[in-house]
């Protein structure tokens, strides 16, 4: 894993140079939620689908 402003530097790198502030703090956003999600992958903190379905049919029925 990369030091975070390397991290940055490396995103910066990718994106054109007329991109909004806006748009950079959402390209590291979905970056650091990205990051997140495959560290819980590593440590094992996930959940079956069925526990996915579960939790979703409470948020999706009336």
């Amino acid at each position: 894993m990369l030091p975070a402003k390397e991290e940055v530097r490396h995103i910066l790198d990718q994106l054109p140079d007329d991109i909004s502030l806006e748009e950079i703090q959402y390209h590291i956003y979905v970056r650091q939620k990205i990051d997140c999600g495959l560290n819980d992958v590593e440590v094992d903190n996930i959940i079956s689908e069925t526990e996915f379905d579960k939790r979703m049919s409470n948020w999706l029925e009336p």
